[in-house]
C-alpha cells in the first residue's frame, strides 16, 4: 500500500508540475510584450483583419490557380496542397526522378512566359518537359514526349529519335537526359521552379524578386524603380552576417504594395 501510494503523490506532484504549472509558465511567457507576437503566429494584420503570417509563405493566385499579375509570386510549396503547416514536408524527390525534372521544367516554361523572359533550362525541352531518351543500339525514344508530338531532337548518337507510344516498354533503353542549348545560368532562378525543404518558405529570393518587378510594375501603374526600392527595403540579409541567404519577404512586400 506504501508503494502505491508513494507512485500516486509521483503522479499527482508531475502532473501539477509538468501538466499545469509548466505550460502556464509558458503561456506566461509567450504574454511578455515583444514575445506575443511571434508566439501567436506572427500574423499580419489588415484593416483589423489578419491576412497571412510572415512565417508561412502563401499563394496569390485566382480562384483558378493562375497568378495575379498585380502581385508578385512566391515559391512553389510541395507541403499538402500547397503552404499546409499541418502536412509541411518537401518533394523528397532525387536529382534523378523524372518527375521532379518534368515540374522544374514546367514552372520555368511558365514563369518566363509569365515574366516575358526565356524559360528555358539545360535538360528542359522547349515544350516545357524533361529532354530524356531512352536510346537503344538502333533509336531513341523521346520518353516525356508522346505520340503524335515531334521529338525535341531528329537525332541522338546518330540513331532517329521517335516519340513515346503509350504501350510502349523502354526499359531496356539507356536512359540519357540531354542537357541541350540552353545557357548554364537561366533567367528563371531554382527558387521559382523548386519548393522549400520545408514548403512553407515565406521568402522568395532577390533574384526572382528582380525577376518579377517589371511586370508588377506594369500592371500597377507605377515605376520599375519605385517597386525596386520597395525589394530593397524587404530584402533581409544574411542571419548573423554570414548565414544563409538573403530573401524577400513576398506577403510583406505585397501589402507595401496594396498599402501605397
Amino acid at each position: 500500500m506504501r508503494n502505491h501510494l508513494a507512485a500516486l503523490r509521483a503522479l499527482l506532484v508531475f502532473t501539477l508540475l509538468l501538466g499545469l504549472a509548466y505550460p502556464l509558465a509558458l503561456v506566461a511567457v509567450g504574454r511578455i510584450p515583444g514575445l506575443s507576437g511571434p508566439a501567436d503566429g506572427s500574423l499580419v494584420t489588415r484593416d483589423g483583419r489578419p491576412v497571412g503570417s510572415v512565417l508561412i509563405g502563401q499563394s496569390f493566385v485566382d480562384g483558378a490557380g493562375n497568378p495575379l499579375p498585380r502581385y508578385f509570386q512566391s515559391r512553389p510549396s510541395a507541403a499538402g496542397e500547397g503552404y499546409d503547416p499541418t502536412a509541411t514536408g518537401a518533394g523528397n524527390q532525387g536529382p534523378e526522378s523524372l518527375k521532379l525534372l518534368n515540374e522544374v521544367c514546367a514552372r520555368s516554361r511558365a514563369v518566363g512566359e509569365l515574366e516575358g523572359v526565356d524559360g528555358g533550362r539545360p535538360y528542359c525541352t522547349p515544350g516545357g518537359v524533361g529532354a530524356v531518351l531512352a536510346v537503344f543500339p538502333d533509336h531513341a525514344v523521346s520518353l516525356n514526349e508522346a505520340c503524335p508530338a515531334t521529338p525535341f531532337v531528329a537525332t541522338y548518337g546518330g540513331v532517329p529519335v521517335e516519340c513515346a507510344r503509350p504501350d510502349g516498354d523502354y526499359r531496356a533503353g539507356i536512359v540519357t537526359p540531354v542537357r541541350g542549348s540552353a545557357p548554364e545560368r537561366p533567367a528563371v532562378p531554382a527558387d521559382a521552379v523548386t519548393a522549400s525543404g520545408s514548403g512553407l518558405d515565406p521568402h522568395i529570393s532577390p533574384a526572382y524578386a528582380h525577376l518579377q518587378a517589371r511586370r508588377v510594375a506594369r500592371v500597377r501603374g507605377i515605376s520599375e524603380q519605385e517597386v525596386e526600392r520597395l525589394i530593397e527595403r524587404h530584402t533581409t540579409a544574411r542571419a548573423l552576417g554570414f548565414l544563409g541567404e538573403p530573401g524577400v519577404n513576398v506577403l510583406l512586400l505585397n501589402l507595401a504594395l496594396d498599402g501605397r
